[in-house]
């Protein structure tokens, strides 16, 4: 907050979680574009992932596709809090806690995407 007005940034009000959710969601799309890059990527992966990035950075909306894709990856990665794993998740110490998930998923509530 800036004098009482609420500033936004990348397309986010700052709001508690914000910065967490704007951190995931880089940290989403940085692991996009690597994926997309990798020997498995296709020019397709590659186009979504570039697209998605313009997208967060011009502050616009992400496709349906994007948002899917990035709530999946959020839940793909969260770890048992009693046990700390996850058979799903990466084995590249990308896991995420349920705080990091809920951020994430109220995030794209909040702009109104649709699951």
């Amino acid at each position: 907050m800036i004098a009482g007005k609420t500033v936004t940034i990348l397309g986010m009000s700052e709001t508690p979680g914000t910065d967490l959710a704007a951190r995931l969601i880089a940290r989403w799309l940085d692991e996009s574009q690597e994926r997309a890059a990798g020997p498995e990527g296709t020019a397709q992966d590659r186009g979504a992932a570039a697209l998605a990035r313009r997208a967060w950075e011009d502050g616009g909306r992400f496709t349906p596709e994007a948002v899917r894709e990035l709530a999946d990856w959020a839940d793909a990665r969260v770890e048992d809090p009693a046990t700390g794993a996850n058979p799903d998740s990466p084995g590249d110490g990308g896991r995420l806690t349920v705080a990091d998930k809920e951020a994430v998923h109220r995030w794209i509530e909040e702009q109104e995407y649709r699951l």
